[in-house]
């Protein structure tokens, strides 16, 4: 198993709009700097699924596969040999919001997928966060 962690604290910004920008999964590319687009049909749902295209290479089919209301969910990406979970957290804390991503990928093939998937994806988590707090904020006014 790979795994990377990422958290950061942030301040003045609501955990409802976080949310609610968490499941409209539609609008992810509006902060989402590296997506053509994200689609997702009906509600965001264990067992639904969206497809994510990030620039330059073809859509992936995402499957969520835990929702902890309000407070995190899970999601999944099955590639030949191996899995990519996803998981967002946030927690208030006295301090402001804490944000966390913990990114795994299992499977007999985890090497290859990393090498073309996973760490790209580890490394804009931190620039693609801050991007959701500046929209989440922009909400409040």
């Amino acid at each position: 198993m790979w795994k990377q962690f990422h958290s950061k604290l942030y301040t003045n910004v609501k955990k409802e709009n976080i949310w609610r920008l968490w499941t409209d999964v539609n609008n992810w590319a509006t902060w989402h700097g590296d997506l053509d687009y994200c689609k997702m049909e009906g509600d965001f749902a264990v067992g639904n699924h969206f497809m994510l295209k990030p620039k330059g290479v073809r859509p992936v089919k995402i499957i969520i596969t835990e929702i902890n209301e309000g407070y995190s969910f899970t999601d999944c990406t099955i590639f030949p040999g191996a899995k990519m979970y996803d998981t967002h957290t946030m927690e208030e804390t006295p301090d402001g919001l804490l944000l966390s991503n913990t990114l795994i990928v299992t499977g007999p093939l985890k090497w290859l997928w990393i090498k073309l998937v996973a760490q790209n994806v580890a490394n804009t988590i931190p620039d693609e966060v801050d991007a959701l707090v500046n929209l989440a904020r922009s909400m409040n006014e």
